[in-house]
């Protein structure tokens, strides 16, 4: 491991070197010496009241980007995140463009068991119906990743996995500044960061715009991403604000399509599928209002807004399937489009009041949201023939439906100080949630089939409590929250039109729970370790019944509620300042090791499933129960190692990801499928390299090599997009960048 440091640290200062020693003896000028501060520790924790949320007896974490080096240009979530314990990521691609994120286990299909916001407001197509992220924020323009686990559902939303949010930029001290960050990097990869903003008199703003491209690691995996956004500030007050923001994104990625094993052990590089495309334009805006009543009294008000789209194109076959010209028409097949359009509405209020129990401050956060989203669904048209991004269909798509939730929810929470160290904050949030569907399910020789509207709704007293005990600086924290996963859009509408839905159909429910002591020791020692429980009942699946209880007359799949997964393990990390430790910083600059480590035994406790056998009348259906199986895609394990160096100018790390491998099925498919779709996932293990190099105190450079041994490896199989089969993760790539704030 410290071979390859020294290799890469002995690399970055190579190219800088190269860079002086090519200038003439006569541009030599004087430069002043600049004193600027190390990187310090890296996450920090919330603050027991920020932003008018209690935070107190909850697990979280905050990473400050500034404070870390990674690969920021292309959303390297295996860097970013890689201080966070238990954190799955999966490598849908080399681009960015989507992060792909869970913690203890649960699935990180565009991070849609999170509660995903930006700035406190929400950034997912539909946080009760289809939570699924399509956008978030280049990383450049991202000041800290706050991650709150399921202790969050109170405050936040009933999500399982708790709430991430990405606070962007902002400058609050000169009058005007100035940034750029410029990257070039393997496989065409280009990229652009520009931002201003400032402060004058009452009023702030910032606005940057992100642009990058790249040719991509594998083939047919090109893509054009741009994101612009605006902030502006007025201060009545000191107490008093009024902002308003707005962020577009625009992006449209080539989708090299799944593998077989077959393939994958050929060559992971390749690519079958030239003709798939995948776009998103998102629009989020928000207007904000915060305000100082008293000393005792603050509130926070977002009306916030989401407008945008899901767009698919393409040869949907698994990878054993030839997408080729057909010599009777001498063209390709027709492809498939899928398109979906949101309109997303919400306002959030939240308060602290802030209050005395004899001689001891108390503090009481309540709240209200109110949203309503709706979601227009057309799928399976038939597209054209031809192999650029084009939406256009013959006729009219086969399944045309429209969504709509509408939600309401009230919480309240209150920290209690027993006394100075010791704070109890139990806390309740009611929910009502309604779903609306209606449309038209497909076609059958010509005819629409329709699919009735349905209407479920529920509402949802959730219950939580935290414990917290003060030492000088360390706490030992408890808390216990239920949560809820409302029935989605895609549980109403299943893949086979013959299959029907339990009209009782429930909503996933369970709790998390965490024990765990963290804090920091002296100057050099940063840790959190801890235990959790997740309990996630009411999963949905399909029961094969006969139709009009006849075995002469073939089976159908009954969708309804069938069982329950446990999530329980270990999690740990630890930040220990060698060079602090020892005293010796000044002369050796700061030497950090960090660990984070998680050990997640991820079952099911009961589930049953139902397998049909033989043709009519001799049908022959067969129960069976998942109990004990492992949960699909949940590594046992998950580590990470780091090494980071740096002084008043200079910055290096070096990390290796370890992750256990992982069944990609509930039935736990070991002996891989002919498409790729199931069967054993390897574990695998993955270097990166990264640094930063400050000169002139506004100007940087920044290299980096992600997967520097250039590990052959795959994070997920998929059943649908981005492409059925092996999704195989990026060899080496490396990148180079330089930017300057003024």
């Amino acid at each position: 491991m410290q071979k390859y440091l020294t290799l890469f640290l002995t690399c970055s200062i190579a190219i800088l070197n190269a860079q002086t020693n090519n200038q003439k003896p006569q541009d030599t000028i004087q430069l002043k010496e600049v004193v600027l501060e190390p990187k310090k520790n890296s996450p920090e924790r919330m603050a027991e009241i920020k932003d008018n949320v209690l935070f107190s007896g909850k697990k979280n974490e905050v990473i400050k980007l500034s404070n870390i080096n990674g690969n920021f240009t292309t959303n390297n979530a295996r860097e970013i995140f890689s201080r966070i314990p238990g954190a799955t990521i999966w490598e849908n691609d080399g681009s960015g463009i989507q992060i792909n994120v869970a913690v203890r286990g649960l699935s990180p299909n565009r991070s849609w068991e999170l509660n995903t916001r930006q700035n406190g407001y929400d950034i997912s197509s539909d946080v009760f119906g289809y939570p699924e992220a399509y956008y978030n924020p280049p990383l450049e323009a991202v000041e800290t990743i706050e991650l709150v686990r399921g202790g969050a559902s109170l405050q936040f939303g009933p999500q399982f996995g708790g709430m991430l949010n990405y606070v962007l930029k902002r400058e609050t001290k000169k009058k005007f500044s100035f940034e750029t960050q410029n990257t070039v990097g393997s496989y065409g990869l280009m990229s652009s960061y520009n931002a201003i903003g400032g402060n004058y008199k009452k009023f702030s703003y910032y606005v940057y715009n992100h642009s990058r491209s790249a040719d991509g690691w594998r083939e047919n995996s090109e893509y054009s991403v741009r994101n612009t956004h605006a902030f502006v500030e007025y201060r009545f007050t000191d107490q008093t604000k009024l902002s308003a923001e707005y962020t577009n994104m625009d992006y449209q990625m080539q989708q090299s399509g799944g593998l077989t094993d077959e393939q994958f052990n050929s060559n992971s590089r390749q690519s079958l599928r030239e003709r798939n495309w995948f776009g998103t334009p998102w629009n989020v805006f928000s207007i904000n209002f915060d305000t100082k009543v008293s000393n005792n009294f603050s509130s926070n008000t977002k009306l916030f807004g989401l407008v945008g789209e899901r767009n698919s194109v393409g040869f949907t076959a698994t990878p054993n399937i030839e997408d080729a010209i057909n010599p009777a028409t001498n063209d390709y097949a027709n492809r498939r489009v899928d398109r979906d359009y949101y309109q997303n509405f919400g306002l959030e209020n939240r308060n602290i009041y802030k209050y005395k129990l004899g001689k001891i401050d108390n503090n009481l956060a309540v709240g209200v949201r109110l949203y309503k989203a709706n979601t227009q669904r057309v799928q399976d048209g038939k597209g054209t023939t031809g192999s650029d991004f084009d939406l256009s269909i013959e006729g009219q798509f086969a399944r045309d439906l429209d969504f709509t939730t509408e939600n309401i929810a009230l919480f309240a929470e209150n920290q209690f100080k027993v006394s100075e160290k010791f704070s109890v904050t139990p806390g309740v949030r009611y929910e009502y949630i309604k779903n609306t569907g209606e449309g038209r399910f497909g076609t059958s020789g010509g005819n629409d089939i329709a699919f009735p509207e349905e209407t479920i709704a529920r509402s949802v007293p959730l219950f939580g409590l935290g414990l917290e005990y003060k030492f000088r600086t360390t706490n030992i924290y408890a808390n216990i929250t239920q949560a809820y996963r409302p029935v989605l859009f895609s549980d109403l509408t299943p893949p086979a039109v013959t299959d029907v839905i339990d009209p009782n159909l429930a909503d996933a429910s369970g709790f998390n729970a965490d024990l765990g002591f963290r804090g920091t020791f002296k100057n050099y020692l940063n840790f959190d370790f801890s235990l959790f429980y997740l309990s996630y009942t009411n999963r949905i699946g399909g029961v094969r019944q006969f139709i009009n209880n006849d075995p002469t007359q073939g089976t159908f799949l009954y969708r309804t509620n069938l069982g329950e997964i446990v999530n329980k393990g270990i999690e740990g990390f630890f930040n220990l300042n060698i060079t602090r430790l020892f005293e010796v910083e000044k002369p050796y600059g700061n030497l950090d090791l960090f660990t984070s480590i998680s050990f997640i035994d991820s079952r099911y406790t009961d589930f049953s499933i139902f397998s049909a056998s033989g043709t009519a009348p001799n049908v022959t259906i067969t129960e069976t129960n998942l109990l004990g199986n492992r949960v699909e895609n949940a590594p046992r394990y998950i580590h990470n190692f780091g090494l980071s160096w740096g002084n008043n100018n200079l910055s290096a790390t070096m990390q290796y990801r370890m992750s256990g491998r992982i069944f990609t099925d509930a039935n736990n498919t070991a002996t891989p499928s002919a498409n790729g779709v199931t069967g054993l996932l390897d574990g695998y293990g993955v270097f990166d390299l990264s640094s930063e190099y400050k000169f002139m105190k506004n100007f940087n450079i920044r290299a980096g090599i992600n997967n520097l041994l250039s590990e052959e490896y795959a994070t997920r199989r998929a059943g649908g997009y981005p492409g059925p089969g092996i999704i195989p993760g990026e060899g080496r790539t490396f990148y180079i960048s330089i930017g300057a704030k003024l």
